[in-house]
């Protein structure tokens, strides 16, 4: 059956424009050569070779533009990439292959109707241009055959897709029960004990109570097994003093920064558009007048105020009402002035004055940045040469002589964190490094390197108790410290379950109204909220706490706030997503069904072959 165009949306059609020509043609794959054709099947419907190809590139694409870093074939792997690729492949090909069994397509003139709208096919003039239709192609290396083909397939595709995952949704038992748990409120009072309010102050500690807490304690005075490490070190820190800077090289960077060194006269300015002059004038004249306010016609509009917030901007940035807004007070709505949205109106929420910093000011800045640069370039061309002293047999201590590079010596393990440690290429080597290891010269995040070389593994050992001594002094007093806390919170429990209050507790009692279970309370205990959600009504408890206890009483318990506006929008966004989960369950399990009735045959040597493309 032939199905209408129109319920596929422009948007849409300028969606899977984008996906056929600049994600199938911008990333300079090349038809792979040979007679076959087509990594497997499903049904009668047939996934390319040059599709996969083409999809497994662009996924690897986004993956290094949201990450920053670059993407190996063999990190792609490593991460799935390549099977999420075929994956989703094989699930679009299983319903090209029921659109195509049960006759859902795109007629001609839907078709053409999408084709001559698309601008990347169109002329000086702005109607479709065959020649510009034929270019954009073969820029995608695409026939219109192979192109049309593909766009009614996309377009069926969705139209199915939309069938199935149409109008997904949960009960509202499931947004009811996850609220009720998340958003649960509690009605409390509590009071915490410290150090200070011991009925009586502790006494010193004997040697040998000392030495006992030391010997029932040893894992907190134990080191974890550890490296003794020496390395070789070079950072950009350690080569800035030496780097001469020519003058003329530094007021070169001076002009290359002088939007960041001389700033114009700037307004926080908000733009509300109108239709016509009158109805912007009304507006403004009600607003002077008193009868209205900028907050309520924005809201009037159906718009918000970040709709209409333009921040900064100079008087370059607003054209014909650089005047109004540049002449007018912080506070004030000035207008009407025209821009390229209409007449509007302009509320100045902020002056920024303009500002310069002049050539002797930041040339210390200047000398900073461009002097790291270029040690850091100095390190690379080092790189080299310390690599081949390396593989020459040079030790660590001669790479001082030869290159410059500090050498020391670090006791490392896990929780080291300080000098070379700090840095994270460090951790990792020092972490995988062997007595078998030769040194090896490595990059850092500033652009230093680094070598290292295990000198001994040290196991875990106790601390000597005289070298710990203060350390377990003060781990015996915290300890007596909060026994006695507790006894003396103990003793306070019946009468506040009983209702008394500060006066007769001889506390400091807080009151706490609609708190959830969310929530985290300063200076209590860490768990004293979820103990709380444990309680019943008019019990206490006692709340330990590294350094202090707390005494709670619960005084009722109420269900979530649905006025509230936090709760509104997490019953939407668990609708949504729940939603959204169903719906994909539903396409994938669809998807299943086909490619299970249809068949799938997949040809693993030429997946291969794509795979070795790649390499």
């Amino acid at each position: 059956m032939a199905s209408g165009g129109g319920s596929i949306t422009k948007t849409l059609v300028w969606i899977l424009m984008g996906m056929l020509i600049l994600g199938l043609g911008g990333f300079g794959v090349t038809n792979l050569s040979g007679s076959v054709r087509s990594i497997g099947t499903v049904g009668e419907q047939e996934i390319s070779i040059d599709k996969y190809a083409r999809a497994l590139q662009e996924e690897m694409r986004a993956f290094e533009a949201q990450t920053g870093q670059s993407m190996t074939f063999q990190k792609a792997r490593e991460f799935g990439i390549d099977q999420a690729v075929l994956a989703r492949l094989i699930a679009a090909t299983a319903l090209d292959h029921e659109t195509t069994r049960i006759g859902l397509s795109m007629g001609d003139a839907n078709l053409r109707e999408q084709i001559v709208d698309i601008g990347a096919f169109q002329g000086a003039n702005g109607s479709f241009d065959r020649e510009a239709y034929k270019f954009a192609l073969e820029q995608a290396g695409l026939t219109e055959t192979d192109f049309e083909r593909d766009l009614r397939l996309e377009t069926a595709r969705t139209l199915l897709q939309s069938a199935v995952m149409q109008g997904a949704s949960l009960p509202d038992t499931y947004a009811d029960t996850i609220i009720g748990f998340a958003a649960e409120r509690r009605d409390f009072v509590w009071a915490t004990l410290e150090a200070a309010d011991l009925d009586a102050p502790l006494p010193t500690p004997s040697t040998e109570q000392l030495r006992s807490y030391y010997e029932a304690n040893e894992d907190q005075f134990t080191t974890p097994p550890s490296k003794r490490i020496t390395y070789a070190l070079l950072t950009p820190e350690m080569l800035i003093d030496s780097v001469e800077l020519p003058e003329e090289d530094l007021r070169r960077e001076y002009k290359a920064r002088e939007d960041t060194y001389i700033r114009p006269e700037r307004r926080l300015v908000e733009r509300l558009a109108f239709p016509d002059t009158e109805a912007a004038r009304a507006a403004l004249d009600a607003i002077k007048a008193g009868e209205s306010t900028f907050e309520s016609i924005v809201e009037e509009r159906g718009i918000s105020l970040s709709d209409i917030d333009l921040g900064d901007v100079t008087r370059g940035d607003l054209g014909d009402a650089a005047e109004a807004v540049f002449n007018g007070e912080a506070g004030s709505v000035v207008g009407p002035a025209q821009t390229n949205l209409g007449p509007a109106l302009f509320r100045i929420n902020g002056v920024l004055e303009a500002q310069e910093t002049s050539f002797e000011d930041a040339r210390p800045e200047l000398r900073e940045a461009l002097a790291a640069d270029r040690a850091r370039r100095m390190i690379e061309t080092r790189m080299e040469e310390v690599d081949n002293l390396l593989a020459g047999g040079a030790t660590l201590e001669e790479l001082r002589s030869e290159t410059g590079m500090e050498v020391g010596e670090i006791v490392w393990n896990e929780t080291v964190d300080s000098g070379i440690a700090a840095y994270a290429a460090f951790d990792e080597a020092a972490a995988e490094i062997t007595a078998e290891d030769y040194p090896e010269v490595k990059m850092l995040d500033d652009g230093g390197i680094f070598a290292l070389r295990l000198d001994e593994n040290l196991p875990a050992s106790v601390q000597p108790f005289d070298t710990v001594r203060d350390a377990a002094a003060e781990g015996w007093r915290n300890r007596e410290s909060i026994a006695r806390l507790k006894a003396q919170a103990e003793a306070l429990l019946p009468d506040l379950a009983s209702g008394a209050g500060a006066a007769e507790l001889g506390v400091t009692l807080v009151e706490e109204t609609g708190i959830t279970r969310n929530r985290f309370i300063q200076n209590t205990p860490e768990d004293m909220v979820s103990t709380v959600f444990e309680m019943q009504t008019g019990k206490a408890r006692l709340v330990t706490g590294q350094d202090r206890v707390a005494i709670v009483r619960l005084d009722a318990v109420r269900g979530p706030d649905e006025t509230s506006q936090q709760v509104k929008q997490m019953r939407a966004r668990l609708n949504q997503q729940a939603g959204d989960a169903l719906a994909q369950d539903l396409y994938a399990a669809f998807a299943d069904a086909i490619r299970a009735r249809a068949g799938l045959t997949l040809n693993q040597e030429a997946i291969n072959a794509v795979h070795n493309n790649f390499q």
